[in-house]
């Protein structure tokens, strides 16, 4: 699923986590970049085009110089050290040397993407952190909220990806920056205390999940003026698979 820019615009204006330097750099500098390492991921290019440097956290995001001054520095990602071998690209560190590397993992493609790995600096362990880099910004603003991944795991699974879905039909799923607001707004605790509202569909009707029990996958639509506790039974389950649901939606409301 594609990342929406301008929903992953609005997550990093709302995360304190999240320091991007405005202006961004212009496009045959990236491109020079690209010659020295290969394809950069297309929401990182973006990245780069919109905001240019920038920290999430103590992490240092990598930089790109303007060509042909390329060097050695920790903010450039064509420096030695960030491709240390031919299936990493590091593009973020911890500020004081030390602590953990995030880098796109190379030889794991995905689309116009690349999954992103964490590693340890002690132990050299990597672990699969994101599948985009828009969604390293997200996983990141999610567990600064304090939903570690998420509030329900097919939403982690989504914000791995994007920031939220948003789609031409009025449907609209939201990202970390979005969710407690819209379940205040709506009461969703006082009202429907065993369940999480996590999109909805632009008419009025919001779409539910459990964050408690056996069943935290079913996705249910239901009246958001007459929400109640028993969600199951006056709502509508729309699918037990949210990503996949969200994929076919986006399908079909893609005009190629």
């Amino acid at each position: 699923m594609t990342p929406d820019l301008l929903l992953l615009r609005a997550l990093i204006d709302a995360s304190p986590l999240i320091d991007g330097l405005p202006g961004g750099v212009p496009g045959e500098w990236i491109a020079a970049a690209e010659a020295t390492v290969g394809p950069l991921p297309a929401s990182y290019r973006w990245w780069l085009g919109t905001y240019r440097a920038g920290r999430v956290g103590v992490g240092v995001l990598a930089d790109v110089a303007p060509p042909p001054h390329h060097d050695d520095t920790v903010e450039d990602i064509t420096a030695g050290w960030r491709r240390a071998d031919q299936e990493r690209l590091w593009f973020c560190a911890e500020s004081d040397g030390g602590g953990d590397r995030y880098g796109f993992a190379l030889d794991r493609p995905r689309g116009a993407e690349y999954e992103i790995v964490r590693r340890d600096p002690w132990t050299g362990d990597e672990e699969p952190f994101a599948d985009t880099f828009a969604g390293f910004l997200t996983v990141s603003a999610a567990r600064e909220s304090g939903f570690r991944d998420g509030p329900v795991p097919d939403l982690a699974r989504l914000w791995r990806s994007v920031p939220g879905v948003r789609l031409d039909n009025g449907t609209t799923v939201y990202g970390p920056h979005l969710l407690t607001a819209r379940n205040t707004a709506h009461r969703v605790r006082d009202r429907a205390p065993h369940w999480t509202l996590v999109g909805d569909d632009g008419a009025g009707h919001g779409y539910l999940t459990r964050h408690h029990g056996r069943d935290r996958t079913s996705v249910y639509r239901a009246d958001l003026g007459a929400l109640d506790g028993d969600v199951a039974a006056t709502g509508e389950r729309v699918t037990g698979d949210l990503v996949a649901w969200l994929s076919g939606l986006s399908e079909l409301s893609d005009p190629a």
